[in-house]
């Protein structure tokens, strides 16, 4: 459930650009059963909290707190502006938040999230998780200005215990979080990538996912991947806003064992929208065709909210322009058929993908080709004409797994060949990379243009999980022939100036001088 810490009336539809002024109502609280509704106060024992999680809302005004218990008492999320507690204690006006609690059908006890909304800008408010007297540990989180710029930090394939190590995937994963909001302590979302964890229903690698303390202050913007879509812990784990659980964002159509859905969110300017990858084209006959009615939900996401964003971002787990073992996969060549054209036609500007467990960055790419053929390899500066779109794929947050770049391979697929200016590249990509090394991609949205960096958060020691246990031979960059550099050295970096201000998700033509590694040249954009 979730409550306004605005208006004491105010409606559960997200609220922008608005004054704080008040507190909630309270609202029913109720835990959800297979085959009907029980009253969450009809257990007795107080419940033990764990796993808890901040969350992405609706909009920059909204929290969303998700945890696991292990009994359905009657639970809240209790939220105060954090200098009202005094010595620990949460002031007797604190807002409780009623739960939903509903049954973990999968590893036994409730999971339950509580929808924090009316947030006032540039506030830190503590919040806790309880009910009949017994509370979790209070955490904080802090609101910031409600427009204008933001960075956000996206990270690739945590995948707990895809080494047959949990501690030691956990270590590398606590350890990019930590690193990574150190560094950036003015991020305001972490973005998935999917993959949180390599088998759906192990609990053991969602509290390793869940480990790090960051997940509890700076909210978690949830991917899923092919290794989280096996079955429903994912969404008992992490509630995601605006969510769209028709059957054909659902692999296989299973809504009873699988996890899956499509939902948007909208961050200040810019527009968010996350699609379940693991629902694809199979059949290819219309109607019927995943892919169709992911561009389809995406069309309608961005008729309706695109005209009020400056930006929109595209997220979901299997890259297209993958650099490393699944360039050639058959649902990434069925993929690059059926979205770039729909991308560029409804004004996407980045794409984040997973799935390769090494890094890329595109060209600007419109219609399914390098919308400009002298727009150079590793290219600091861009411009972004008409159409065109810039795909990352990220590498390894955790260092549990690793993907070896691979070679263009016509024979696998005539569409996907080597770039005519760096013949060792997937013609698509202006940048791939891979050093067995930790790293995030930090994303920073201003008014005119979007800067995308790839930044090590590892080096070849500990924690370092796939190079720990042998999963790979080399650390380094150049295939381990050069000695690993330091945490926070830059990987790629690329500013990508926009031509005009979105208007209805379409923009003008233009074109304007580009730095690049080479030196400035002035790029136009071709239609």
């Amino acid at each position: 459930m979730k409550t306004n810490l605005r208006t004491p009336n105010a409606s559960f539809a997200p609220l922008r650009r608005r004054a704080a002024i008040g507190v909630a109502a309270a609202a029913v609280c109720t835990a959800m059963a297979l085959g009907g509704i029980v009253s969450a106060a009809q257990a007795e024992d107080p419940a033990a909290i764990d796993d808890i999680i901040l969350l992405v809302g609706a909009d920059e005004s909204q929290r969303v707190v998700n945890w696991y218990a292990s009994a359905a008492t009657a639970q809240v999320v209790q939220v105060a502006p954090t200098d009202t507690i005094i010595d620990g204690e949460f002031p007797a006006d604190a807002i409780s938040i009623p739960a939903i609690v509903s049954p973990n059908t999968v590893n036994g006890g409730y999971n339950g999230h509580a929808v924090i909304s009316g947030l006032a800008e540039n506030i830190q408010y503590s919040y806790r998780v309880g009910g009949d007297g017994d509370w979790s540990e209070s955490y904080a989180f802090k609101t910031r200005k409600f427009e204008g710029n933001f960075d956000f930090l996206f990270f690739g394939d945590p995948q707990i215990g895809s080494s047959d190590n949990i501690p030691l995937d956990q270590a590398g994963w606590e350890d990019t979080v930590e690193v990574s909001l150190a560094a950036n302590p003015e991020a305001e979302l972490l973005v998935s990538g999917g993959d949180q964890v390599d088998t759906a229903n192990v609990e053991a690698e969602w509290k390793g996912f869940l480990a790090p303390e960051g997940l509890r202050a700076v909210p978690w913007v949830a991917t899923i991947g092919n290794h989280d879509v096996g079955g429903k812990a994912y969404e008992q784990h992490l509630w995601t806003p605006n969510t769209d659980r028709s059957p054909q964002y659902y692999r296989s159509s299973n809504l009873t064992t699988q996890s899956g859905g499509n939902y948007w969110f909208e961050y200040k300017d810019t527009l968010f929208i996350d699609i379940n990858s693991n629902a694809y084209s199979t059949s290819g006959a219309p109607g019927v065709d995943a892919d169709e009615a992911h561009i389809d939900y995406i069309t309608d996401v961005i008729e309706e909210h695109g005209a009020e964003a400056k930006h929109t971002v595209l997220v979901y787990h299997h890259s297209i322009y993958s650099p490393a073992d699944h360039a050639n996969d058959r649902d990434a060549k069925e993929r690059r058929r059926d979205f770039p054209t729909a991308f560029s036609e409804l004004g996407v500007d980045l794409v984040l993908q997973g799935h390769d467990h090494a890094y890329s960055r595109s060209y600007q790419i419109k219609n399914g080709a390098k919308a400009n053929p002298d727009e150079q390899p590793g290219a600091s500066s861009v411009f972004q004409g008409p159409g065109g779109v810039t795909y990352v794929t990220a590498n390894s947050a955790s260092g549990s797994k690793y993907y070896d770049l691979t070679d263009p391979d016509v024979a696998a697929d005539p569409n996907y060949g080597p770039d005519p200016l760096n013949p060792d590249n997937h013609w698509a990509n202006s940048v791939e990379n891979q050093e067995h090394v930790r790293s995030y991609v930090k994303v920073s949205v201003r008014d005119e243009h979007l800067t995308v960096e790839n930044i090590r958060s590892g080096t070849c020691e500990a924690p370092n999980a796939a190079v720990e246990v042998g999963r790979v031979d080399w650390c380094g960059p150049d295939n381990g022939a050069a000695e690993a550099l330091p945490v926070g050295s830059i990987v790629d970096q690329v500013v990508i100036h926009k031509s005009e201000a979105k208007a209805g998700g379409h923009r003008k033509d233009a074109a304007a001088p580009v730095t690049t590694e080479q030196g400035t040249t002035t790029i136009t954009t071709l239609n």
